[in-house]
C-alpha cells in the first residue's frame, strides 16, 4: 500500500460549553473563553484549503498535542513543560491521532443568530452583528470513518416543496395507472370463432464439441485445457483526511494495487449441432425423433402454439401457454376474448 501526503488542512472543534465553533489550533473557545476539554474531537471544516505556510505544516506534523496532567491545558507535541502551570508534561496525555475524519456537510447559505436574529454567512462561527456563538454545523463526536454524522444546524430551514413533490408523485401514479389500463386490464370483450390452429415443435441434437473462451475473468474451470492466463493490475487510490491531534488534518492519498486474472481456454461442452422442426395445422403436435449417433443426445424440446380467431374486430391470434390449453381450441368452437386498450389479448375463455 502506497501513502502520499498532499498537505495539511485546518480542522475545527465545537465548544461543549457554548457550542461555538473554533479553529483547530485554538486552545480556548473564542466565544466564551472556556478551555478546550481533553475529550473534544476535531472535525473537518465545511471549506478546506491546503496550508502552504511551512511553519504551520511542520507544527501540524510534529505530533499530537499533549494535555497537561495537572491542569489539562493543551500544549504542543514538542513542549516539555506546561505553558499554563509549568508542570512536567511527562505526566500529560497526548491526544489520539490517525483517525480518518469524515467530510463535513456542506455549509448552509445562512445561519440565523439565536441572540439577535441576524443572518450570517454559512461559514461564520460567531455572529457578525453581536458576536454570539452560532449553532454548530457538525457533530462534535463520532466523527471518525464509520461514525454517524448529523446534518448542518440551520435555524432558517427551507420547507419542502410539497407542490413539486406532489406533482411528481401524481405523475408516477398516472403512469402506473396508464400501464395497467393499457396492458393488464381488459377494456372490452369480443366473441371469436376458432378458424385455424398451428403448432411448431423443435428438437435439438447435441454432441460434445470443443468450445473456446477468450479473456474470461477469474479462474478457468477444472475441466478446461489449452489454458492461457494473464494478470491485469490497476492502481486504486483514495484521498482522506487524518487527524494529526494538533488541530490540523493531514490530507493523504492511499493507493493499493488490485489485480484480476483473465484466462483463455477450451472446454468440451454439449453443443447443439442441428435442430429438427415439425409443424402442423391440427391439435395433435408431435416431436421429431432423430436418429442419434453414440456420442449424441437430444436437448430440451420447445414448442410454439398459435390459435386464429375470426371476430367482429377482424382476425385475432392467441398463443396458448401449454399443449393442454392448445388442445382445447377445437375448430369452429366459440370463445370470449378479452382485449386490452391497444388490442392485445388479455384472456380467452369459453
Amino acid at each position: 500500500m502506497q501513502r502520499r501526503s498532499k498537505g495539511v488542512v485546518q480542522l475545527i472543534w465545537v465548544c461543549p460549553n457554548c457550542e461555538g465553533q473554533n479553529p483547530g489550533p485554538q486552545k480556548t473557545c473564542q466565544s466564551c473563553g472556556a478551555p478546550q476539554p481533553e475529550n473534544v474531537q476535531f472535525q473537518r471544516a465545511s471549506e478546506e484549503k491546503i496550508i502552504t505556510d511551512e511553519n504551520i505544516v511542520q507544527a501540524a506534523k510534529a505530533g499530537a498535542d499533549i494535555h497537561c496532567g495537572f491542569c489539562g491545558t493543551r500544549n504542543p507535541a514538542n513542549a516539555i513543560t506546561c505553558s499554563q502551570c509549568g508542570g512536567d508534561l511527562k505526566e500529560g496525555v497526548a491526544r489520539k491521532a490517525g483517525q480518518v475524519l469524515q467530510a463535513a456537510p456542506p455549509s448552509p447559505k445562512v445561519i440565523i443568530c439565536a441572540n439577535c436574529n441576524f443572518e450570517n454567512k454559512g461559514t461564520s462561527t460567531t455572529c457578525e452583528q453581536c458576536g454570539a456563538p452560532l449553532p454548530k454545523q457538525n457533530v462534535s463526536q463520532a466523527n471518525v470513518a464509520g461514525g454517524k454524522t448529523s446534518s448542518p444546524v440551520v435555524s432558517k430551514r427551507k420547507s419542502p416543496n410539497w407542490v413539486l413533490l406532489g406533482g411528481i408523485g401524481i405523475f408516477f401514479a398516472v403512469c402506473c395507472v396508464a400501464i395497467v389500463l393499457l396492458f393488464v386490464l381488459p377494456s372490452k370483450s369480443v366473441q371469436g370463432t376458432v378458424t385455424n390452429v398451428y403448432w411448431k415443435t423443435s428438437v435439438p441434437v447435441q454432441e460434445v464439441r470443443a468450445v473456446n473462451y477468450s479473456n474470461e475473468r477469474g479462474s478457468p474451470p477444472s475441466n478446461a485445457y489449452n489454458v492461457s492466463c494473464y494478470n491485469d493490475s490497476r492502481e486504486v487510490c483514495e484521498e482522506r483526511v487524518e487527524d494529526t491531534g494538533s488541530g490540523y488534518g493531514e490530507v493523504v492519498e492511499v493507493c493499493h494495487t488490485e489485480t484480476e486474472q483473465y484466462c483463455s481456454y477450451t472446454v468440451d461442452e454439449w453443443t447443439t449441432i442441428q435442430t429438427y422442426d415439425l409443424e402442423g395445422f391440427d391439435l395433435r403436435p408431435v416431436y421429431a425423433d432423430p436418429s442419434l449417433a453414440s456420442d449424441q443426445r437430444t436437448g430440451s424440446a420447445s414448442e410454439d402454439f398459435t390459435v386464429y380467431f375470426s371476430t367482429s374486430e377482424g382476425q385475432i391470434t392467441y398463443s396458448p401457454n401449454s399443449i393442454n390449453e392448445f388442445q382445447q381450441f377445437q375448430i369452429g368452437s366459440s370463445w370470449t376474448i378479452q382485449l386490452n386498450a391497444i388490442g392485445g389479448v388479455v384472456n380467452v375463455e369459453r
